[in-house]
């Protein structure tokens, strides 16, 4: 929830032997205010249909201003764009149906009528008016509609851009909630596998906030972090949480690693200091990587090498954590593949927007649990 990231990306030939190029990419940052209002949304905090309304609306116009401000960079007229593909910014994402603790059930009768559900927010209407181009949007809701967990969504652009004949790959995107695709040589779509595997950068922004007050969002280069001490007996009970064990398919977001869990685990110790806390966050990232790539990939097929991208690939510390304890991967940045780390979630969801204007499915039953393909999102003006 730090901002939009907009990519303009030329894309060609056939859709499954794509070719991408990236022309321009910018960050537009969130007002600190606008921030705080989406955190305490996708917190839980209590609020209207009517706030959900204008930050909906508001959304859609910076999106439009991001997506107009990409073509100003990459010197190209709105005029030429054939569709933009807006994820939205996730406010809900609830991938299981479990019912709520804190929750009454939606219908009188006692019973419990809690369902899989996400909610993207940033209005595709006015994206599409102000800037001229047609949008595709609301990408998730179709695979939960088919059975799935509605992310992670990437895996298929991963497959599409990074697979190799010889080479088994691990794609690895810390953003604030940590992905990986899994590619074995030679794979075909039905052979790739992709999961959430926990926190990425979620809990160390969260202590970074709180330790500073608002006046930092994030720790650079892991430097705060790398000052700390790991607190072995935190980071236990932190793994010992049942979602790092559970088989994919799977999901998470801010329902399972955003203020409640920060709260819980990593503000109760008394005494630790901010960088042992921060340390152990960074350590509870790295860890519940690798130990859902030891317990769901590495033991069932050769994999040669793993590809990140994401905010997370700034994190000098991080990096140097996963190459300790994955010798045997040799670790690239995506940058290598022509996809910036910063850049490829957006170019992933250009490429996903031009699939549907194809009619072709967007998300891979074999990672998000669907029980078939199917062409993902809306598009405005219909």
């Amino acid at each position: 929830m730090d901002g939009i990231d907009a990519a303009l990306v030329r894309l060609a030939g056939p859709p499954d032997e794509l070719r991408v190029r990236l022309l321009a990419f910018v960050t537009v940052p969130y007002p600190s205010r606008l921030r705080q209002q989406l955190l305490d949304l996708a917190g839980g905090k209590p609020t209207t249909a009517e706030a959900i309304s204008h930050l909906n609306f508001l959304l859609g116009g910076l999106f439009a201003e991001a997506a107009l401000k990409a073509c100003r960079c990459g010197g190209v007229s709105p005029q030429w764009l054939s569709v933009i593909g807006s994820h939205g910014q996730t406010v809900f994402h609830q991938a299981r149906a479990t019912a709520h603790p804190h929750r009454p059930p939606l219908l009188g009768s006692g019973v419990a009528t809690e369902r899989a559900s996400t909610l993207q927010i940033a209005e595709p209407a006015v994206i599409a008016e102000r800037t001229g181009a047609p949008v595709v949007a609301d990408f998730r809701t179709a695979d939960i509609a088919a059975g799935g967990q509605g992310a992670p969504l990437v895996p298929l652009v991963d497959y599409l851009l990074l697979r190799d004949a010889r080479q088994g790959t691990v794609a690895l995107n810390i953003g604030g909630i940590a992905n990986v695709t899994l590619i074995p040589a030679g794979a075909r779509p039905k052979d790739v596998v992709g999961f959430d595997t926990g926190p990425g950068n979620m809990v160390m922004d969260a202590l970074v906030r709180r330790f500073t007050k608002g006046r930092k969002t994030y720790d650079s280069g892991g430097r705060l972090a790398a000052r700390g001490k790991v607190l072995e007996p935190l980071l236990a009970r932190a793994l010992g949480l049942p979602f790092f064990k559970r088989q994919p398919p799977k999901s998470a977001g801010r329902e399972q690693f955003g203020g409640r869990f920060v709260s819980r685990y990593f503000l109760r110790p008394r005494g630790a200091r901010s960088s042992d806390l921060l340390r152990t966050a960074a350590e509870l990232t790295a860890r519940s990587i690798v130990d859902a790539l030891r317990r769901f990939a590495l033991s069932t097929a050769n994999y040669d090498r793993l590809i990140v991208s994401g905010g997370g690939a700034h994190n000098g510390l991080l990096l140097r954590r996963l190459r300790e304890l994955l010798p045997q991967l040799r670790l690239d940045l995506s940058d290598k593949f022509g996809l910036p780390v910063d850049a490829k979630e957006a170019i992933a969801f250009a490429v996903l927007a031009d699939r549907t204007l194809h009619g072709l499915p967007g998300n891979l039953p074999s990672v998000t649990g669907a029980h078939r393909a199917v062409v993902l999102g809306a598009c405005y003006p219909r």
